[in-house]
């Protein structure tokens, strides 16, 4: 990344709404936002001045989806940094039709807009929640969106060419969904501390490992987890608790949350890797958890939202043989309504607090 550009370099192609705005001009938008904005306006108004004011640094806020919510500091350079290499990835090219429908609250909004501006992109903007394109029939060149709602706007998707689906893993019932449409499809891997995302996986190819964005190097430590050193960020080895087998110095296979291992019997699961086998059996949202048991330390549970999903499931799971015995749920319990962050990814301790268990 040669001729790196500061932040205050915004980019002469970049337009928001359809309006070109130069680096001096964002304080007027930004005021504006803020004082008559629709709320998800007046949220990016506040980011926007953040990046205008003369501190080199930004507070991002992580999802709080293993913990609670904190935050952490980043220098705007880094943000710039990681902006080009998404550009570099994924092929985004000056000019390029974007529309953010993202809380730039988070890092993954605060980013589209750092995208937008360095790169030359002419950005809409929409409120970060139902389907996303209704009522809009315009073409985009790269979108960004959370699992749920690609959902929402899955009849409507073709009208994108790149997609990134973050945020929290889709379920099978989507990708297979996005593998027959037109749309380049990519799952991402990230998190606050990255940045976003530092790999992809292609759904149109069913790729089944992601690959590593310029700049980024992998390790695998003792645990077995994911260690990432991203050159453009920081010189500080990122080590996360994430599950991973090496495909390659470039590649990496994810397989769950080292804090979700489920130890059975002595037998350990990652819930992460059940729930994929299982995921084209149920239609509702799901996950495997674990309750206190005499016998076994932890005992494998089904946990389903809702509760109008028919109690045989865990005889239809068993009859198909997706499973083996120590993988195969041993309990079926039923919540209302999952526990999730204000960014959508699911709290699975917290849930998992609120159960009534059925003993199959």
């Amino acid at each position: 990344m040669s001729q790196i550009p500061s932040y205050k370099n915004i980019h002469n192609r970049f337009k928001l709404d359809g309006n070109s705005f130069k680096f001096n001009d964002l304080f007027e938008v930004a005021y504006s936002f803020i004082k008559e904005g629709k709320p998800h306006e007046r949220i990016i108004g506040d980011f926007l001045m953040d990046w205008i004011n003369p501190k080199e640094i930004i507070a991002v806020k992580t999802s709080g989806s293993t913990g609670a919510p904190k935050f952490i500091t980043y220098s705007k350079q880094a943000m710039v940094n990681s902006a080009l290499a998404t550009g570099d990835h994924f092929g985004v090219t000056i000019g390029s039709s974007a529309l953010h429908c993202l809380s730039a609250e988070f890092i993954a909004g605060k980013m589209m807009l750092v995208r937008a501006m360095i790169l030359g992109l002419e950005l809409d903007l929409v409120p970060p929640n139902g389907n996303v394109l209704e009522g809009n029939n315009k073409k985009y060149d790269f979108v960004a969106m959370v699992p749920i709602q690609v959902d929402h706007a899955l009849n409507q998707i073709n009208q994108v060419k790149t997609l990134l689906v973050g945020g929290t893993a889709p379920s099978s019932t989507l990708i297979n969904a996005l593998e027959s449409k037109t749309t380049n499809s990519f799952i991402t891997f990230g998190m606050t501390e990255t940045l976003t995302h530092i790999a992809s996986r292609s759904i149109n190819l069913k790729e089944e490992a992601f690959s590593i964005l310029p700049g980024v190097n992998i390790s695998r430590d003792k645990r077995g987890c994911l260690n990432i050193n991203v050159s453009y960020l920081t010189q500080e080895l990122i080590v996360t608790n994430d599950l991973v087998t090496l495909e390659s110095d470039t590649s990496f296979r994810l397989l769950g949350r080292i804090d979700n291992v489920i130890n059975s019997g002595g037998v350990k699961l990652i819930p992460e890797e059940i729930e994929q086998m299982i995921s084209t059996l149920i239609s509702a949202p799901f996950f495997i958890g674990s309750i206190g048991d005499e016998k076994l330390g932890q005992k494998v549970i089904l946990v389903i939202e809702g509760k109008k999903y028919p109690t045989d499931i865990l005889s239809k799971i068993e009859k198909e043989n997706a499973l083996n015995e120590y993988q195969m749920p041993k309990g079926l319990a039923f919540i209302e309504s999952f526990e999730y962050t204000d960014n959508g990814k699911l709290k699975r301790k917290a849930t998992l607090s609120k159960l009534e268990v059925h003993p199959y």
